[in-house]
């Protein structure tokens, strides 16, 4: 079992949450005494398991699960089809969950394949990979890169297009999408059209200023980051020793990387880490997109869905996407 201590006060003064979102704040109060691997993973299954029920009884889409060869063991992947008929191969986006490196499983956020479904008659790849603390430094990415090369070798009989492969991740995912879509560029692997991060997961070091004014609070928080990490690369997190396949951030050059959309909310500790990130895409020459939405603690599409600038934000996703998908 890992545990941490909570956190010292934040140092300093926070951006103010939306209003919609202050209530809910208020209403949650403090921040657990200590955080535990297996308290976080009951969590997030019982947030997870009602969005999974209504995704296996859609009626729009069919589910299947395929195991393929992983780097250490077998890993399971669910492929989700639109079950309206095609007559041209579809666009396929590979997603990695969420769940702070430690807790969910490819089901989490996947919920969302119903929508890209419809959207954009698109199937959707969604891998298993092996979680911290058990599995740590690059074995994640190289799970995700693993099922990503599978999937790119196999898009005939899955009647994927090939030139309309897009990688998205979220939050712990987005920063493994990131590591997957380095991977992929460094090896020559699978071309990609897009690469989506949602509130991505990207450095160690929780040394930037919005991680000093969220180290504490009853939303994920620089303190709970740091057990995260440490899960992950053990004594390493936030040293020297660290490369940009655990923590993307630490990249130099994310030249050649593809076309990227980028979003965070204004009140969480990834804000700072994922601007900076979106500038090193610039340094590059690469095409990316940054949106920074104002009033919103991390994981605020799942916290209040409802919020208009949670509607706005997911619009504006799925026009990215749209873009990407037909740019080809």
């Amino acid at each position: 079992m890992r545990k941490i201590l909570a956190g010292p006060a934040d140092r300093l003064p926070r951006p103010p949450y939306d209003a919609e979102i202050d209530a809910i704040f208020k209403a949650l109060g403090g921040m657990p005494e200590r955080y535990e691997v297996e308290r976080l993973r009951k969590d997030a299954s019982a947030r997870t398991q009602p969005l999974t029920s209504a995704l296996l009884a859609d009626k729009s889409i069919n589910v299947e699960d395929i195991t393929i060869p992983g780097p250490r063991q077998s890993l399971t992947i669910s492929v989700v089809r639109p079950l309206a008929p095609a007559d041209k191969s579809r666009p396929c986006i590979f997603y990695v969950h969420g769940g702070a490196m430690v807790a969910a499983d490819r089901f989490a956020g996947l919920d969302t394949s119903v929508t890209w479904a419809r959207e954009f008659s698109a199937i959707t790849i969604s891998v298993e990979y092996g979680r911290a603390p058990e599995n740590t430094g690059t074995e994640p990415a190289e799970d995700c890169y693993a099922a990503l090369l599978w999937t790119s070798k196999h898009m005939s009989e899955l009647g994927i297009d090939p030139d309309r492969l897009l990688l998205y991740g979220t939050s712990a995912g987005g920063g493994l999408a990131a590591a997957t879509a380095l991977m992929a560029r460094d090896r020559r692997g699978p071309r990609l059209c897009g690469l989506v991060l949602e509130c991505p997961m990207l450095d160690d070091r929780n040394e930037k200023v919005s991680s000093q004014q969220f180290s504490t609070g009853p939303f994920y928080n620089s303190t709970l980051n740091k057990f995260a990490w440490r899960c992950l690369l053990g004594e390493r997190a936030g040293g020297s020793a660290v490369s940009e396949y655990e923590a993307p951030a630490r990249a130099q050059d994310l030249s050649r990387m593809p076309p990227t959309f980028l979003d965070c909310a204004s009140a969480e500790p990834f804000r700072d880490e994922i601007v900076a990130f979106a500038s090193k895409l610039w340094e590059g020459g690469v095409q990316a997109e940054l949106h920074v939405w104002p009033g919103g603690p991390h994981g605020y599409d799942r916290i209040i869905p409802t919020a208009p600038f949670a509607i706005l934000a997911r619009q504006t996703r799925l026009a990215w996407i749209r873009r990407a998908f037909q740019t080809i």
